[in-house]
């Protein structure tokens, strides 16, 4: 059987990762902050699907807790086929309106975290010449947006050119850009989301079942819903500048309230 661990996996896409995976019978390691909660799932799929799943308590907005992992994915004896860097949050309020210590803990868990986190897993799985990693973006990473949009950007490039530097190794890398998905990523941040029409909604089973069917096909960009991939043709044809205008305005309609 082949191990699975996913970060930030008690809620959201995480959680629907960790409930899809361990379906189809692969252990899980399961990363949160969240003591109480990593035991309960993590009890709950081993009586549903007769899996181990390990649990991690870790924050990755810290050092020990990014550190805790990567030693983790770099055991050789108990190896990660897969990884899946999940864990990330927003910032309510706009450029200049939040803290640059809370601008800094986002990068640290966007940036940073995937950074170490990916490199450790796939320097242990190239070694075995097999292994995937998906690092979970946002379609805010193609507009300009603001800190958060600015952050999935950069593990949509990096994740793109890892995947290239790492061809023919056997480690597939992809970079997952869901758009509104109903979790517990909004109310977190204190966002409003009731001015969301419903046909922006994305289910996270759904979401999380073709990304791992575009993963199987070598993508390194996986867009996962036809609304989405066509609002995404539209933003590739959009002048830059406009394209800012009009991503402000949407941000104010849609964003947090």
């Amino acid at each position: 059987m082949t191990t699975a661990l996913i970060t930030g996996s008690t809620a959201g896409i995480g959680a629907a990762f960790a409930r899809k995976l361990a379906a189809q019978g692969h252990n899980l390691v399961l990363v949160a902050r969240d003591t109480k909660r990593l035991g309960e799932q993590a009890t709950e799929l081993h009586d549903r699907h007769g899996i181990e799943a390990e649990v991690l308590a870790a924050d990755l907005s810290t050092e020990e807790g990014i550190a805790a992992v990567e030693h983790r994915l770099g055991d050789r004896t108990h190896p990660v086929d897969l990884l899946v860097n999940n864990a990330g949050f927003g910032n309510k309020g706009r450029y200049l309106e939040v803290s640059m210590a809370d601008e800094l803990t986002m990068l640290k868990v966007h940036v940073e975290a995937v950074l170490r986190l990916t490199s450790a897993a796939s320097e242990s799985m190239r070694s075995r010449g097999r292994g995937g990693v998906i690092n979970v973006a946002s379609v805010a990473a193609f507009v300009p947006r603001g800190t958060y949009g600015a952050s999935k950007a950069w593990v949509v490039q990096f994740t793109q050119g890892a995947a290239r530097d790492l061809a023919g190794s056997g480690v597939r890398l992809m970079a997952l850009c869901p758009g509104f998905v109903r979790t517990e990523f909004h109310q977190r941040a204190g966002m409003g989301t009731d001015n969301i029409p419903g046909w922006m909604w994305l289910d996270a089973d759904k979401l999380v079942a073709a990304a791992l069917a575009d993963l199987a096909r070598g993508k390194t960009v996986s867009v996962p819903d036809p609304r989405y991939k066509a609002l995404m043709g539209v933003v590739k044809l959009t002048p830059r500048g406009l394209l800012g205008g009009v991503s402000s305005r949407t941000g104010r309609k849609y964003g947090p309230q």
